[in-house]
């Protein structure tokens, strides 16, 4: 018990619902990526909260949508290259943030 209190204490407040959501599935862990609290599915890291930003991984055509409509942009891990499969969306979206990343979730956990 004690465990879990000082990892919700870790864990921004602007991605504690999100993760409280997502940790219902028994294949998502918790963990950090680039110094930045984040989720996995069977390893694989399909959500992180970035500079107070979800980024989470999709498909690139839906990536290309979230960014066309303004919802999102995407996503530079910090070295100048945007990744195709990456988007960040901000808190102006933030209503949106447990659904994307369940979205997000279920894409990385069905490919390959």
């Amino acid at each position: 018990m004690a465990k879990r209190a000082a990892r919700a204490q870790e864990i921004d407040p602007l991605f504690a619902p999100v993760c409280s959501a997502l940790r219902r599935d028994s294949t998502v862990t918790e963990s950090k990526m680039f110094g930045s609290p984040g989720l996995k599915v069977r390893g694989r890291v399909f959500a992180m909260l970035v500079k107070g930003k979800l980024v989470v991984k999709l498909p690139r055509a839906r990536v290309d949508g979230l960014v066309a409509s303004g919802t999102g942009e995407y996503f530079d891990p910090g070295h100048g290259r945007l990744m195709k499969e990456w988007v960040a969306i901000g808190v102006a979206a933030k209503k949106e943030w447990t659904a994307l990343a369940r979205e997000a979730r279920d894409f990385v956990s069905s490919s390959g």
